[in-house]
Parts: structure tokens; sequence; C-alpha cells
């Protein structure tokens, strides 16, 4: 399955990320025609912020050790934390299913949209990816693509390179939450608002060409085979 999760409050008219994850799902899909497909608009349909419930129930779930998804339940004591587990359940489930997870993530104020941490704080429950028998994670054979665009320039050897805490952040969510490394794509679209602002004037070559690397890399991803070997239950 591919899960699709874009977090631009931007339309696709005017978000960058969103018509790169766009091309993305268009080839896969080409090359993937029966297999599942799930498209989560985070701006358009937020993830409600957590609240005093989820972290008290997260705190008795971490208490009992690894505890899968199927019997946190048993362990509920309120109708609050009875109402915070069926908003984050159906989020853990989406990406325990996905053999191919894909983001779209515009740069805000130097890192990630409010929209997406609120769906990374909802849906990182304690011990829902580890396997409890053997302690790995049960996302180490997931493909996470994850397609950031910047209005300004935070390369390496920008002026603004220390101010991207977009990359290093994502690299260390999901590295920590078990992806292996090869299985991590992050590629960036850079100066997308060059002309739009000023100071940016001079750099259009540069904005193109990285848009360019972009679109690239993204179809190639698109395209590369991928057993869709996990299904919704």
């Amino acid at each position: 399955m591919l899960l699709h999760i874009d977090s631009s409050a931007d339309t696709a008219a005017d978000s960058v990320s969103r018509r790169l994850t766009e091309r993305f799902v268009r080839v896969w899909r080409e090359r993937h025609a029966t297999a599942p497909y799930r498209h989560r608009d985070l701006s358009a349909d937020p993830v409600p912020p957590l609240t005093a419930a989820y972290a008290t129930l997260g705190r008795r779930v971490e208490s009992q050790g690894f505890v899968p998804p199927a019997q946190v339940p048993a362990l509920i004591r309120s109708a609050a934390e009875r109402r915070e587990w069926d908003l984050t359940l159906p989020l853990i489930t989406e990406l325990l299913a996905a053999d191919t997870v894909l983001l779209g993530v515009p740069m805000y104020n130097f890192s990630v949209p409010a929209a997406l941490k609120a769906w990374i704080d909802r849906v990182t429950f304690p011990g829902a990816f580890t396997d409890p028998d053997t302690g790995e994670s049960l996302l180490r054979d997931t493909r996470v693509i994850v397609v950031m665009a910047r209005g300004g320039g935070y390369g390496p050897g920008t002026p603004r390179a220390a101010f991207d805490f977009q990359t290093p952040y994502l690299r260390a969510y999901f590295t920590q939450l078990g992806v292996t490394p090869d299985h991590l794509h992050l590629i960036a679209a850079e100066l997308t608002r060059v002309d739009l602002q000023p100071r940016l004037a001079g750099l259009e070559d540069v904005a193109a060409a990285s848009l360019a690397t972009a679109r690239e890399t993204v179809t190639a991803l698109a395209g590369e085979p991928r057993a869709s070997s996990r299904l919704l239950q």
C-alpha cells in the first residue's frame, strides 16, 4: 500500500510539495494499478492535538513494556482515553499497512508544518511500531519518501544551511522509529519562492535546477518496483 500524506496549507496550484507528491503518485499508480492507496491531507483534515488523556494512557501503556495496539483497549480507564485511542489507532493502522509512505513537507519557519507535527505526535504511540516478540521495529521494511520544499536556500554551503531544522528532524524521527537508512529518502526542492522574493533575484537558474532534480528523483523513486504485501485490516 502507498500511504500519501500532504501537509502544505496551500492548494496544489501554489504548493510545490503537493505537485511533487502528485507526480510521485501518478507514476506509482501507473505501475501499481491494483495496489491499495490512501491519501491523507493534514491541512484539509487536521489531526487533533494531544490531550492529557493521551499522555496518561501512553504512560500507562509504556509502563507495561511493548504492548501491541490490539491490547491497548484493555488498559483504557476513561471515556477521554477511549476517545484519544479512537483518534490514534486509525493512523497507526495506516502506517503499519503501508509498504511505501510518501510525505509532502514544506518548510515552515525552518522546520515542518504544525499539521505534520500533530500527526507525528499522535501516531508515535508507545510500542505501536515494535515487535513484542523480537523488539525490532515493524517499520524496518517500510520505504519512506519525504518530499520537501523550501522557499529559500538551505543546502550545504549556503548562508542558511544551519537554519535547516527540517531535514535533520525528519531523518532523526524516522530513523528512531525504525526505518532503515537505505529505505529513507529525503528530497528537497530549494528556492521555490524565487519568483516572489526580491532578495533571491539572480538565483532563478539554481532554483530551476533544484526543482528539476527533485522531479527526476521523485519520478525515479516512484518507478522503482515495490511489492505491496501489507493490506489494511
